[in-house]
């Protein structure tokens, strides 16, 4: 009997209303200036006062608009009926971040009656919040039969009752706060009731049950969030088999958090010897701190889930954890993320605040399905992403109509706009994010360009700085909008622009481990390699990462270092590139005969080792420091932003910490700048010198350790020269040392962060 109940439930789309009949809309607004009457027809014109009003004269197919304010009606009865093809809605608009809707019906101060249907078939109730008074229920079905509530949030009063026969009731994304509970209750067999996807809190007594179901068989309780102090969280009682109790979060501790004085009555879901026959429970998370058992199946009690399981043949997949888990270094495993039950009867294809599931890289899938929506009635949003190492591969080179339609330069204050999704490798889906060596040639004149994701406002923020005829790089982490990048060329000349690919970031791939700034190869010292040697013409140094400077000797995927070219006889560039692999069509760092410049590389790690090729015709010593590495596992994910401006030196600049007024970094001093970002271990930043008086170098590193031996920006006097920068957040921010014999400017620009 109870495989049948759960077959024949039907589930109406929530938000979604069959073909319209009348084809008209009803409005009601008692908005002063409105114009309302209660007498007329309920044009926008002159709409109803009321709401019972339009529920007095609706017909199928009809929708009720019903306009921001609080609508006082002590005696809201529902009793018209529209059919399975056209039902009747009432509606007011969505609240952004919020429960409910504009429209309220009562209030705290003047609750009213709340929302009664009795017999009435086929209606929708959307983004509305009700207020009824002491002891009546705030929504009530009575004898009434497909109904749907979408986002519907209640208060006061008695909570929502489905009773009287009462069938095919769905309730889903609703938000019951200080109710007199229970603060949901299907009882007087009722049946096909689906409660889904709610935020459930009994808060008064005398009865403080979240969900009771009493004589209601077929009942789907799936994926509510249920908090109820020390009382029972999910009760099924009478003859309520065939039900189906999953991908909850129930805690039932007091105050959320405090063990109850009576652990006897706080149990988390109970079912009852008569509501056991062909009842599911699995796939829910119990919060163990309020002492009471996880479970009461038929008549006996289970404080563990193994236990439960056991005995009762249920819950092979629910979890005894905490319903809320702190995120930082060690962290237990969240247990609601990317673990519930996608193929559970009343799935909403979006959580309580409407937000579609979101894969957290940091979490295996166990789930169904995709395989990671999160139990409860919220999907964690606060997640980053991980990276996976790709290339070197050339995507855009203006020069040869790669990424673009023609070989043309782009022109002054031009932009172009690249697709990356679903090209070279990197997925046409859920990419959040690139790494690219971007480099600018064939200048015309000074400028810059910005790199930022593709239909957001130009941020102020840059990338490459050059003068004319420069030919620069620089590693560029963007975020990814509609699949695309932009380049902005902000110079008064033309530009040819170069971009290979060096990975992405979606909810798959490695993980990042900041590390260092230490320096792993030096060809003038030696360091990293046997002897003090530069790179001949056309030479090739192999570099051990793998096992060495704290780098773990098996698992790394790739690497991120600052790699400086310094003492080239002949211009020429430098790629850097996966040990054993083909030489690729790429390059990390271009130069002039003698000039020193850095760039960031992130490049795949193979045999433990990375490769760097001199394609020039003379030697060049070849330095780099590392910036951390990348491995299948890790505690931090990648939080792609902005770009947004943090710092300006040339500009007053005020944090929390305090005020620092315009003016140079002096000559050896160090430049303390906040990260504003939470549970943050590493930071992507752009940086760019400006101004410099004398040739120097900047150290980029975590804020209050020594300054290491490792630079980020070589510069020559007067130069305006950038680089990308990933390094460790430590004591709430990072330190930038002018390694100069002169003041200079810095500007720091934050592309994204590594966090918890």
């Amino acid at each position: 009997m109870g495989a049948a109940l759960i077959g024949s439930v039907g589930l109406p789309a929530l938000g979604q209303v069959g073909a319209v009949a009348a084809g008209s809309t009803l409005y009601v607004n008692n908005a002063a200036g409105a114009n309302c009457t209660d007498g007329g027809s309920g044009t926008q014109a002159a709409p109803y006062c009321t709401v019972g009003a339009a529920a007095a004269v609706a017909q199928p197919g009809q929708t009720v608009e019903i306009a921001e304010g609080a609508y006082i009606e002590p005696d809201l009865a529902f009793t018209r009926s529209g059919t399975a093809e056209a039902p009747i809605t009432f509606r007011s608009t969505p609240v952004e971040n919020s429960s409910g809707g504009l429209a309220q019906l009562g209030s705290w101060d003047k609750p009213g009656g709340g929302i009664q249907v009795k017999g009435a078939q086929h209606l929708r109730f959307e983004n509305l919040r009700v207020n009824s008074a002491f002891q009546k229920p705030t929504v009530l079905v009575d004898g009434a039969q497909d109904i749907t509530f979408n986002n519907v949030a209640v208060g006061g009063g008695s909570g929502v009752r489905i009773t009287n026969n009462s069938s095919k009731v769905t309730y889903g994304r609703g938000d019951f706060g200080y109710v007199q509970g229970p603060a949901f209750t299907v009882d007087g067999g009722s049946t096909g009731t689906v409660v889904t996807t709610n935020a459930v809190q009994a808060n008064y007594v005398p009865e403080m049950t979240g969900i009771l179901v009493k004589d209601a068989p077929g009942t789907v309780v799936v994926s509510n969030t249920v908090t109820s102090s020390c009382f029972a969280g999910i009760v099924l009682s009478g003859a309520s088999g065939g039900a189906v109790v999953e991908n909850n979060v129930v805690n039932t501790a007091q105050y959320s958090s405090q063990k109850c004085s009576d652990t006897a009555r706080p149990t988390a879901i109970a079912v009852e010897a008569s509501a056991t026959a062909g009842t599911k429970v699995d796939y829910n998370l119990i919060d163990p701190r309020s002492g009471g058992a996880g479970y009461q199946w038929g008549g006996g009690k289970f404080w563990s889930q193994p236990e439960f399981t056991a005995a009762s043949g249920q819950g092979a997949h629910d979890f005894i954890a905490l319903d809320h888990v702190q995120k930082g270094p060690g962290a237990p495993v969240d247990h609601r993320a990317d673990s519930a039950d996608e193929n559970a009867p009343g799935m909403l294809p979006t959580d309580r605040g409407n937000w579609t599931p979101a894969d957290n890289p940091l979490v295996p899938n166990t789930g169904t399905g995709k395989g990671y929506r999160d139990r409860g009635a919220y999907e964690d949003l606060d997640l980053g992403s991980a990276f996976t190492p790709a290339g070197p591969t050339r995507l855009l080179d203006t020069r040869e109509a790669i990424g673009v339609p023609g070989k043309t330069a782009v022109p002054a204050g031009g932009t172009v706009d690249l697709q990356v999704a679903g090209v070279a490798g990197v997925p046409a889906e859920g990419v959040t994010a690139v790494t690219l060596n971007v480099t600018v040639t064939d200048t015309q004149q000074a400028g810059f360009l910005t790199v930022y994701p593709h239909g957001d406002a130009l941020p102020d923020a840059s990338n490459l700085n050059w003068t004319a005829g420069r030919t620069i790089p620089n590693l560029v982490t963007v975020p990814v909008k509609d699949g695309k990048v932009s380049f902005r060329n902000a110079s008064g000349g033309t530009t040819h622009v170069v971009a290979d690919l060096a990975g992405y970031y979606s909810a798959k791939g490695q993980l990042f481990h900041p590390q260092g700034p230490t320096r792993l190869l030096d060809t003038r010292e030696p360091i990293g390699v046997a002897q003090k040697q530069p790179v001949p013409a056309g030479g090739t140094v192999d570099l051990q990462v793998a096992g060495v400077a704290g780098v773990p000797a098996s698992g790394v995927t790739a690497a991120t270092m600052n790699v400086t070219v310094t003492e080239p006889t002949q211009a020429g560039f430098l790629t850097v590139y996966p040990h054993g692999d083909a030489l690729p069509d790429a390059s990390n760092l271009n130069w002039t005969a003698g000039r020193t410049i850095p760039n960031l590389v992130t490049v795949p790690v193979k045999d433990g080792k990375v490769s760097f090729h001199n394609s020039s015709g003379g030697t060049v010593e070849v330095i780099a420091d590392l910036a951390g590495y990348y491995s299948a596992q890790g505690e931090v994910s990648y939080h792609p932003v902005g770009p947004w401006r943090i710092a300006d030196t040339r500009q007053d600049m005020n944090y929390e910490s305090g005020a620092r007024p315009a003016g140079t970094v002096g000559a050896g001093e160090t430049l303390d700048i906040p990260i504003d970002a939470p549970n943050s271990t590493a930071v992507t930043l752009n940086v760019t010198v400006t101004e410099p008086g004398r040739d120097g170098f900047l150290t980029v590193y975590p804020k209050g350790e020594q300054a290491p031996n490792a630079s980020n920006l070589n510069f020559l006097p007067g130069e305006t020269i950038p680089n990308q920068v990933v390094v460790s957040v430590k004591n709430g921010g990072v330190s930038i040392r002018n390694n100069s014999g002169a003041p200079v400017h810095v500007v720091v620009d934050m592309f994204g962060y590594q966090g918890y």
